[in-house]
């Protein structure tokens, strides 16, 4: 099964948006009267059996079961009873909410951190419609039940053979989008190891270095932005709270934000394609940046994405048929390309100079190659363990190849042959 997600720019009129401002308030006070159910059920539960708990709990009976997912989704007909309010929400979007309440109940059970929050006023900024007929999608309009006919930006057309499966609709700001599931009952293998390898570094200094000598430098969109930023967050920390000068400049902060954003993910999906364009296998490291990012440098690691960045990598990877793999990344500057000796430097150093086969050349540069050679030795074969050879011959399903499709060795780079 191929499964895509589009994302369409969307304009609805004022009617509309306010029937969609209401639905996400209607769906916010659904998630919050659910989750009050479980968090009471967990504190009636939690004092121990000879004494009582400091604070003040509902009292349970002990034989009342755990208020789960079916339990609440059975229960949502009788509050619309009592709450006249859920009528208005089409039946299926007011039962994503509680879905999406025991996704993260089920996430926090598994990991055993991470309580679901209330939601605040304007923080549920999304609908979610999982069911249609027919195609609500035509060259003009997005059609919904009890709304009806959006204006749409189709600007590129959804491929021939697949099928709208679900639709969501996305507050951002002050603009309105909606991304579109399409599925095509295909199944299509994963990418096999073929082709001109290339390794990724990425970094402060340098945003990505190839092996192939590609230097790519930080765009830093926050930094960029940021004193305009403070200027606007600065504004905003003066004004009276729900107030209408409030509401204006919190648009204004948050058409910003947005901006950035925009900006970082366009610059990482043009930079996953051009490294698509240079090879045709793609080797990146293994770490978790989410780790460097609470370090003293973490506003310089969140505002370049490189965990948002590698995962669109290895999308478009996918999507082009290019072959993409992530591999160790402990030691990966400390090592040398050509020899494979140890290399000892500090950040300040950013020059690779082996002593042991005098082979120079930028530290980033070099570190892309031990990641390409360290995939190349992941996806070899004992009988093609220490070549510097990766094409798709003799591969199943592997077609007539170009003559780009073999490393052709370099002379300031060998690699040891394997014993």
């Amino acid at each position: 099964m191929l499964t895509f997600n589009y994302r369409y720019r969307i304009y609805p009129d004022a009617p509309q948006e306010q029937q969609l401002i209401e639905w996400m308030d209607i769906c916010r006070g659904a998630y919050n009267y659910a989750l009050r159910e479980i968090k009471d059920w967990c504190d009636s539960r939690k004092c121990l059996i000879d004494r009582c708990s400091l604070d003040k709990e509902y009292i349970i009976p002990a034989d009342t079961k755990f208020p789960n997912e079916i339990y609440q989704l059975n229960n949502l007909p009788k509050a619309k009873k009592q709450f006249l309010r859920l009528k208005e929400v089409p039946s299926q979007v007011l039962q994503q909410a509680i879905k999406q309440l025991h996704k993260g109940w089920d996430y926090f059970t598994k990991r055993g951190f991470g309580f679901p929050r209330f939601k605040k006023y304007g923080q549920f900024k999304s609908l979610l419609f999982p069911q249609f007929k027919g195609n609500p999608v035509t060259d003009l309009h997005l059609l919904l039940p009890k709304i009806g006919a959006i204006p749409i930006n189709l600007h590129r057309p959804i491929p021939s053979g697949f099928v709208v499966k679900q639709v969501r609709i996305i507050r951002k700001a002050d603009r309105w989008y909606t991304s579109i599931l399409i599925q095509c009952d295909v199944s299509i293998p994963d990418p096999a190891p073929h082709g001109h390898p290339i390794g990724v570094d990425i970094g402060l200094s340098k945003f990505l270095a190839t092996s192939e000598g590609v230097l790519v430098k930080p765009p830093k969109f926050l930094k960029k932005l940021q004193h305009k930023l403070k200027l606007l967050q600065r504004r905003l920390s003066r004004k009276k709270k729900r107030s209408k000068n409030y509401s204006k400049a919190r648009l204004q902060v948050a058409r910003l934000h947005h901006k950035i954003d925009n900006s970082r993910k366009n610059f990482h999906y043009k930079q996953a394609h051009a490294l698509c364009d240079q090879g045709d296998m793609v080797f990146m490291e293994n770490l978790d940046y989410r780790v460097s990012a609470k370090g003293f440098l973490g506003k310089q690691m969140l505002d370049a994405g490189f965990g948002q960045f590698r995962t669109i990598v290895k999308y478009v990877s996918s999507k082009r048929g290019k072959f993409f793999a992530q591999v160790d990344a402990r030691g990966t500057s400390q090592r040398c390309p050509s020899c494979g000796g140890e290399v000892k430097k500090d950040l300040s150093v950013r020059v690779h100079s082996c002593p042991h086969c005098n082979y120079q050349t930028d530290r980033d540069v070099a570190s892309g190659m031990v990641i390409r050679n360290r995939g190349l030795e992941l996806i070899s074969t004992p009988g093609l363990g220490g070549k510097e050879t990766a094409c798709a011959v003799g591969l199943p399903g592997a077609g007539e190849i170009s003559s780009r499709s073999e490393t052709k060795p370099r002379k300031e780079i060998t690699r040891k042959s394997s014993k």
